[in-house]
């Protein structure tokens, strides 16, 4: 059986770890032990911080959405280091545009790219992790899977979706003692949200975007210590979905 917590030692898949989140997830899970497999279709970018990295990560080129690319970056990954006990649902894209003014290419892309390259992956690691004698999938969702957003439908709908996904992935592969969680970061500074101003952020209770290294922090939290939680919402988006902030009175 994978030891019970901790990750020193285990072998984790990071899909879209060439940059942003995924390469801060990478980086955390070598600085606690863990061999991690960097996977992406930014070659350049993912070879360039597997090296940084050392002796303990490898890059593969792994496009999401194909569900043969799957099998053959976990043959890789098993081939270099060994049955795979941690995946990081983690590549993603976002499209804006109104429901209206959405193309059928564009909603599909969104969806096949967020929701169902992370089913496929899913599915795909399974094997090896009752190889490695059970394991955890982390889910990168977002706090648009837990409310809406005007102008990004696609996204929202996978990221919904994500969440669904996870619950019922961890019914089923509880069995196998694999647990299944779902991270929901908000405003985070990363090259998807380079376009997006600081009125992002005003009002909520954290007023600024947070780091990918503090979304890291709670991934390596979900994948190596919360050994209770499966099915599991982790939030980390400085308290942007906690409620409506108030307007206080002035005082007197």
């Amino acid at each position: 059986m994978a030891a019970a917590g901790g990750l020193a030692g285990r072998v984790a898949l990071v899909t879209g770890g060439a940059r942003g989140i995924g390469a801060a997830v990478a980086a955390a899970f070598v600085a606690e032990g863990a061999r991690v497999v960097v996977a992406d279709v930014l070659d350049a970018e993912g070879k360039q911080l597997a090296d940084a990295l050392g002796d303990a990560a490898s890059y593969v080129h792994l496009d999401v959405s194909e569900s043969d690319a799957w099998r053959t970056a976990l043959g890789e990954a098993e081939a270099t280091f060994g049955p795979v006990s941690v995946l990081v649902n983690n590549a993603g894209v976002v499209e804006f545009a109104t429901i209206e003014a959405s193309t059928d290419e564009v909603f599909r892309r969104v969806l096949e790219i967020d929701l169902v390259g992370a089913f496929f992956g899913m599915r795909a690691v399974l094997p090896s992790m009752r190889r490695a004698g059970g394991g955890v999938i982390v889910n990168i969702s977002s706090t648009a899977g837990l409310i809406g957003y005007a102008g990004i439908a696609g996204y929202v709908s996978a990221k919904w979706g994500m969440r669904g996904l996870t619950k019922a992935a961890a019914l089923e592969f509880a069995a196998d003692g694999i647990r299944v969680c779902s991270v929901h970061p908000g405003p985070i500074r990363t090259p998807m949200t380079a376009g997006m101003g600081e009125a992002s952020v005003a009002g909520q209770p954290i007023e600024r975007f947070g780091e990918p290294d503090e979304v890291a922090a709670m991934v390596a939290f979900v994948a190596g210590q919360a050994t209770f939680s499966t099915g599991s919402e982790f939030v980390v988006d400085g308290g942007a979905t906690a409620g409506v902030v108030p307007v206080l009175p002035a005082s007197s």
